[in-house]
C-alpha cells in the first residue's frame, strides 16, 4: 500500500490502520488528524503518522486546513455522484473484461462467495465479504491497469464511510444484483455483464443519495461509503 519510497514499515502500518478506520466509520470527513494523539492511539512515535497522513494526503482523502492542520477531506454532493460515475464506468469494464476472461473456476468462486453473502445478512462479516467478491471479480478482468484505476478510486470512495449494506434490505438486493451480473459472465455476455454491473452500482448510488438527504447536515456536507 506505500506510495512513498521513503516510507517505513511502521509508517505503512499506519497508513493501513487509518485506512481502515475511515472504511469503518471511526474516522469521518471533517475529523482532524493530530499526530501526537494519533501516536498515542496507534503505540507508535509521531514520524510513522506523520508519514501516514503524507500517504493519505497524496491518497486525496487528507487536506491541509489552514490553522487547523490535516483533516479527512468532506466531499460535496457533486464530488459523491461523480465517484459513482466513476465508479460505475470502471467496475461495468471489469464486468464485461471477466466476461471473456475468468476462468470456470474463478466463476464458481464468485458464485460461492455470492451465496455466503445471501447466508450472512447485514452484518459486518459480510461487508468484507461484499469487498472480497469485488475484488476477485476485477482479478477476473485480469487487467492490471483497470486494477490500478479502480483501487485509486476506492481510496476516494473510503472518504465516504461504511458501506451502503448497512442500509435496511440493501444487502438482499445487492446479492440478487450480484447474481445477474455473474449470470452474464457465465453466459459470455460482456455487453450484459457490464450493464448489470453499472445497475448495481447505480442501485448502491441511489440508496446513499436518499440516506445523504436525510441526514440532518449542511447540504454540501456527505459523508457515507463503497457498496
Amino acid at each position: 500500500m506505500a506510495i512513498d519510497d521513503d516510507s517505513t514499515p511502521q509508517g505503512n502500518a499506519a497508513y493501513a490502520r487509518l485506512l481502515a478506520e475511515l472504511r469503518e466509520g471511526r474516522l469521518n470527513p471533517g475529523d482532524r488528524l493530530r499526530e501526537t494523539d494519533l501516536a498515542d492511539r496507534l503505540g507508535v512515535s509521531r514520524t510513522p503518522v506523520r508519514e501516514a497522513i503524507r500517504q493519505l494526503e497524496a491518497d486525496g482523502i487528507v487536506t491541509h486546513v489552514p490553522r487547523q492542520g490535516a483533516s479527512i477531506r468532506t466531499l460535496d454532493y457533486a464530488e459523491v455522484m461523480e465517484l459513482y460515475e466513476m465508479r460505475a464506468v470502471l467496475e461495468g469494464t471489469a464486468a464485461r473484461l471477466a466476461a471473456r476472461a475468468a476462468s470456470d473456476i474463478e466463476l464458481e468462486e464468485l458464485y460461492d462467495m455470492n451465496r455466503q453473502l445471501a447466508a450472512l445478512g447485514n452484518v459486518p462479516e459480510a461487508f468484507v465479504l461484499n469487498r472480497q467478491l469485488h475484488a476477485a471479480l476485477l482479478d477476473a478482468a485480469k487487467n492490471r491497469f483497470l486494477t490500478r484505476s479502480i483501487h485509486s478510486l476506492q481510496k476516494a470512495m473510503m472518504i465516504l464511510g461504511p458501506t451502503t449494506l448497512t442500509q435496511p434490505d440493501r444487502a438482499e438486493r445487492a446479492v440478487e444484483e450480484h447474481r445477474a451480473v455473474l449470470d452474464a459472465i457465465r453466459a459470455r455476455n460482456g455487453e450484459e455483464a457490464e450493464a448489470a454491473m453499472r445497475a448495481h452500482i447505480e442501485a448502491a448510488q441511489r440508496v446513499r443519495v436518499r440516506a445523504l438527504r436525510t441526514r440532518a447536515e449542511p447540504a454540501a456536507s456527505f459523508d457515507g461509503d463503497l457498496l
